[in-house]
């Protein structure tokens, strides 16, 4: 299967896909697709790359990710399998004027959002269980539902993924591109990486690449990278307590705690003895 871009399987005349994914680790190839996303995490936990930007996941969690917004839910192995409730749809799915009803008017705060992708931040127990109960539905009953799915989440407060929107489908070449590199990236993230590594990696000369992954990510690999180790950090902060900063440090990439702090700082806007102890509040 090509990793860009990617088909939601789905009969001619079904307008919405309800989608529930229980496996030891989630779909892990960077993909973008039509649809837009509606995803509810039961159980499972890892690293969300979407767009420009690296976030945590856990159990709980709900997320939009947008039409043609790339994106690859990395899962951390666990005993139990990862579980994620998933509806897709277009915004052309019942017609592409149904959404421009004037009755609709109050989702269209939902598609804005959509665009780049959010995360929800309140009322999650409310609209998890509206995700849970959508998996038995059908016609009628499920449509109706995912309208009422839909205003709640035009009304939730949220939190946006993605500030930069590629304003392309990327191409097979360079989705493939992409994953080869991401996949490097996640797999040794905790080790130095030089720029003439990755490049090497990719089969392009340093400067091509710079070019390359600033054109597609909106940001430089070396930001990419330094993200990415912030985001390890912060899980080991969360799920291994028993750690100090230094090993935390020495874990997620980092050559000198100073460094660590000085980035740790500039991305989450706090010491990581802060966000440690944020934690225990």
């Amino acid at each position: 299967m090509k990793v860009f871009p990617f088909k939601i399987p789905k009969p001619l005349d079904q307008h919405l896909i309800v989608q529930v994914d229980k496996e030891p680790v989630f779909y892990n190839r960077l993909h973008q697709h039509e649809e837009i996303q509606i995803s509810y995490i039961l159980n499972g936990n890892g690293k969300l790359l979407v767009g420009d930007s690296i976030h945590q996941f856990s159990a709980g969690d709900i997320y939009v990710i947008g039409s043609n917004l790339p994106h690859v839910f990395k899962s951390i192995p666990r005993q139990e399998d990862a579980h994620m409730i998933t509806v897709f749809f277009t915004e052309k799915s019942f017609g592409a004027a149904f959404f421009k009803l004037p009755y609709l008017k109050d989702l269209r705060i939902f598609f804005t959002n959509a665009t780049g992708g959010f995360k929800v931040t309140s009322n999650q127990k409310d609209i998890a269980q509206q995700l849970v109960d959508i998996q038995s539905q059908q016609k009628l009953q499920l449509f109706v539902s995912f309208l009422e799915l839909l205003e709640e989440l035009s009304k939730a407060t949220t939190e946006p993924l993605s500030k930069f929107i590629y304003s392309k489908t990327l191409s097979s070449t360079e989705g493939e591109r992409l994953q080869d590199i991401f996949d490097f990236v996640f797999k040794n993230f905790q080790q130095p990486i030089s720029l003439d590594d990755i490049a090497k990696m990719a089969y392009m000369t340093p400067n091509a690449f710079c070019r390359f992954f600033k054109q597609r990510t909106n940001k430089t690999f070396f930001q990419f990278l330094i993200e990415l180790r912030i985001e390890h950090a912060c899980q080991l902060l969360n799920s291994k307590k028993e750690l100090n900063i230094n090993i935390i440090s020495d874990l997620s990439g980092f050559n000198s705690i100073s460094n660590f702090n000085k980035k740790f700082k500039k991305i989450k806007g706090i010491t990581p003895s802060q966000y440690q102890h944020s934690l225990l509040l």
